[in-house]
């Protein structure tokens, strides 16, 4: 007997990687006829050092966000996923993903992409993927790969 799902939250940075993350979780949402959810947080870390030099880096950093996340959403919809919602918020990534927004939503499945730091990044901060994985209230999928 498998595991259905009902409420995946896919977690979308605009990389390579999160794009991989966003066709599995299109796919898993077809198959158990789930609703998607696409989270992007925007890092409030990164403004404190351009700040000073670029005061709407916030307004900008949510319209590239909007536009990316109405892309994708666009693209599950074509692609047959009958519910699809994104949500924008600020702060730490590997906070709000699993402790703030899985909980909010009642998400069963988290997808993430794995991330491309190096093993000294990973040492000093951690990678997001491996936050969720600790923090996360359900099951948590990294994908690796586009197959």
């Amino acid at each position: 007997m498998g595991v259905k799902y009902d409420h995946i939250l896919v977690a979308i940075d605009g990389s390579i990687e999160s794009e991989r993350a966003l066709g599995k979780s299109i796919e898993i949402a077809k198959r158990n006829n789930a609703k998607l959810l696409l989270a992007h947080v925007i890092d409030t870390r990164s403004f404190l050092l351009i700040d000073s030099y670029d005061p709407d880096i916030a307004d900008r950093a949510n319209k590239l966000a909007i536009d990316m996340l109405e892309k994708y959403q666009n693209l599950a919809l074509d692609a047959g996923v009958v519910e699809v919602q994104y949500e924008i918020d600020y702060g730490s990534p590997k906070v709000k993903i699993p402790k703030e927004m899985a909980k909010k939503h009642h998400v069963d499945l988290i997808v993430c992409g794995a991330t491309g730091m190096n093993a000294v990044e990973r040492f000093l901060i951690g990678s997001v993927s491996e936050h969720i994985t600790r923090y996360s209230p359900c099951d948590v999928l990294i994908v690796r790969t586009e197959k």
